[in-house]
């Protein structure tokens, strides 16, 4: 599903983002990807999005390879895609349906398959009844599972989440995680990137953590934080 093969990426400026790692993330895992500020773990996501390429190695998504990969088959890959961002980026003009309606229009879905599948995401999160709020209109945590909708809408094979709690309170976090767990629990596999060492512990999920671009532990289940 996911496969980092002695993955180096480099910045123009020097700042080495991963450093010879190897990694494999299996069909319908939950992995946590964690570490300090400068670990690698934008690096990691990015070369999963194919918003970077590595500068040495190989990386393989979804039956992409992302390290030398035609222009042409971007679009494919980032479709297998769903993404969830800290900081919401919905679009504040158009209502919680229209928002995830966007995702499908990008694909260039038929009208009729955006009738169909935007109410049914808006309800696996449970917005149905929030439809027609425009985001300011919403909390912290409505707009959250917004995005999560949109980013579910167009049935990736993976869900990346960065920081997907950044911005919300405990309890609210506690739900958007339940529900990243159950989208899980449906077959798709996710990747979440977070500080939030509380989160971690009481998920219990396998633990990738990097330091300095490197791997410094992965552990199947359980709480990377042990060794801190």
């Amino acid at each position: 599903m996911i496969r980092f093969v002695d993955a180096t990426k480099v910045y123009s400026n020097g700042v080495v983002g991963l450093k010879n790692l190897t990694l494999r993330i299996e069909k319908g895992e939950f992995v946590f990807i964690i570490g300090p500020s400068g670990s690698g773990k934008s690096t990691f996501l990015k070369l999963i999005m194919h918003e970077e390429v590595p500068t040495e190695g190989e990386v393989y998504v979804n039956g992409y390879s992302v390290h030398d990969m035609p222009h042409s088959e971007i679009p494919y890959l980032r479709r297998s895609l769903g993404v969830v961002f800290q900081d919401f980026r919905l679009l504040p003009n158009k209502t919680a349906y229209e928002n995830v309606a966007f995702a499908m229009q990008i694909v260039e879905a038929t009208s009729r398959e955006i009738r169909r599948q935007v109410p049914l995401a808006l309800g696996l999160v449970g917005l149905s009844k929030k439809a027609k709020a425009y985001p300011d209109q919403l909390s912290g945590g409505e707009q959250q599972r917004v995005v999560l909708a949109r980013a579910l809408v167009n049935n990736p094979a993976v869900l990346i989440a960065d920081e997907p709690t950044g911005n919300l309170d405990p309890k609210t976090s506690i739900e958007i995680m339940n529900l990243l767990e159950e989208i899980n629990q449906r077959g798709t596999t996710v990747v979440v990137a977070t500080h939030e060492k509380s989160i971690v512990d009481a998920m219990k999920k396998r633990v990738v953590t990097l330091e300095h671009g490197e791997i410094k532990s992965d552990v199947k289940k359980g709480s990377y934080f042990d060794e801190n």
